[in-house]
This record gives structure tokens, C-alpha cells and sequence, in this order.
């Protein structure tokens, strides 16, 4: 029986990719009405994994993973693995000296839904220079084919990072030296200080945080930035593709780097 690409069907497999550990399993599909001791360890190991877990119909299940034996258990798959966010971090720039003389790019994303949106937008981040990725673990679309495919290949070139809570993250990045800024159209003056893609200075340490395509960043992302940046437009369209506008953001922050 064939397995279809980026799932994996069973409660055996399912529970020992969670165990494992390895930051590839997405999202488990348990079968509504499915009970047992198997399937206890499996929410298990997937709550400790920080994996989430929905109850669906036996017939999503046989529609994802046709002619197999699922056991009324599918994982979704990512096709690499992430990355710890702290192992990450020390690859790239181990100490605060090193942030502050490398000065380091990194991308946050928050909660980009569309795959072919975050693959478009990985692959700008390769082509920009940028040395790093953080994703949330929940309302972020996974790092599926179709999201790699989209990258041309090059998410696979790139480090990237799962992480419970991004604005947490966010403040601990602050800590090891880095300035946070929100790719933001809006207007207003509450919240972070205001300017333009063109008038900040960006030669600095700096994670670049896209928010997601509809909403935009949530209120406690956006109030961990330092800063939000918005890209002038002179034409009738009020806002841009999140992909799009990642990639102005990304080539100006990097354009008078080395």
C-alpha cells in the first residue's frame, strides 16, 4: 500500500515520529469517536511535542490517505525537518558581541496561511541574505511540498524555527541584541514608533516580522516590536501581497550590506 507524500498513516509510525522529536510532524488527524491506549499516547506525545490535534470524519481520513491501513491516525508531514530555535541562534551568532558585529538578518512570520505565500516569501528570504526563520507552531501553513515547491527548493536552504510563542520569542531575541520590526501598513499613533521600509535605518541586528495575509500581526507580536515599517505606495492599491511586500522589506534591509 503506497503512502501519500508528507503523511504519515498509523498509530505506531504517528507515535514514534512524535516521540522522536524531530520537528517534522505538522498536525495529527485522530478519527472521531477513536479511543485506546494507543491513542492516549499519541495526544501524549503530541501535546509535549506541541503538536495540535483535530477529530475528523473517518471519511477525511480515507480521502488523505487512500488504500492504507490508517488505524483512524494521520500525521501531516513536514518534508525537512525544523529547526530548535536556540541551536538556530548559536549557529548563526553565538554571543552578543557576535550579534552586534554580524549584525544578523532573521524573518518572523506570523501566521502566514497560504503555502504558496510562505514558500514565495522563504525564497526571497534566501535570496536577500537573510540567515534565519520563526514560525508559530499553530495558524501558520506548514512546511508542505507545495510550500518548497513555491521556494523553488531553496526553503530547504534556509534554517527555520518553530516556536510555541512567537512574541515570546521575540522578546528573547531582543535580549541577544537584536532590533525587532514589524512589516506594518497601518497608521496610527498608539503602539511602536512609525516610519518607512526607506527611512529606517537598518543596519543594525534585526528580525523583520511579517504578519499574516488577512489580519496582519496579532496585538501581542506587534507589541514587541521596536518599530513598524510600512512600504510607501503611490498608486490606487492600499496594500500588497504579504510575499510581496516581505520581499521589498527584505532587499532594502539588506541593500547596503556587504
Amino acid at each position: 500500500m503506497s503512502k501519500p507524500e508528507g503523511l504519515l498513516v498509523g498509530r505506531n509510525p504517528v507515535r514514534e515520529a512524535l516521540e522522536r522529536g524531530d520537528g517534522r510532524v505538522e498536525k495529527v488527524l485522530l478519527q472521531k469517536g477513536t479511543h485506546g491506549s494507543q491513542v492516549d499516547q499519541i495526544r501524549r506525545a503530541a501535546k509535549a511535542a506541541g503538536v495540535p490535534v483535530q477529530m475528523v470524519p473517518i471519511q477525511r481520513l480515507n480521502t488523505l490517505a487512500p488504500n492504507t491501513t490508517h488505524q483512524g491516525v494521520v500525521a501531516v508531514t513536514a518534508p525537512v525537518a525544523y529547526a530548535e530555535l536556540h541551536t538556530m541562534l548559536e549557529g548563526i551568532a553565538p554571543t552578543l558581541d557576535a550579534v552586534r558585529a554580524q549584525k544578523p538578518v532573521l524573518l518572523a512570520l506570523d501566521g502566514i496561511e497560504d503555502p504558496h505565500n510562505f514558500g514565495a516569501i522563504l525564497r526571497s528570504a534566501v535570496a536577500a541574505g537573510a540567515e534565519g526563520v520563526l514560525v508559530p507552531d499553530r495558524g501558520q501553513a506548514p512546511l508542505s511540498a507545495t510550500a518548497v515547491k513555491a521556494s523553488a527548493g531553496l526553503a530547504l536552504q534556509i534554517p527555520i524555527a518553530r516556536v510555541t510563542n512567537l512574541a515570546e520569542a521575540l522578546h528573547g531575541l531582543k535580549e541577544r541584541g537584536y532590533w525587532i520590526v514589524g512589516l506594518d501598513g497601518g497608521e496610527g499613533d498608539d503602539g511602536p514608533e512609525r516610519t518607512t521600509v526607506w527611512a529606517y535605518d537598518w543596519d543594525r541586528p534585526l528580525v523583520l516580522v511579517v504578519g499574516s495575509e488577512g489580519q496582519g500581526m496579532r496585538p501581542r507580536v506587534r507589541s514587541t516590536c521596536d518599530v513598524l515599517a510600512s512600504i510607501p505606495m503611490r498608486g490606487l492599491a492600499d496594500s500588497l501581497n504579504a510575499s510581496v511586500a516581505a520581499g521589498i522589506a527584505l532587499f532594502t534591509a539588506v541593500r547596503g550590506r556587504a
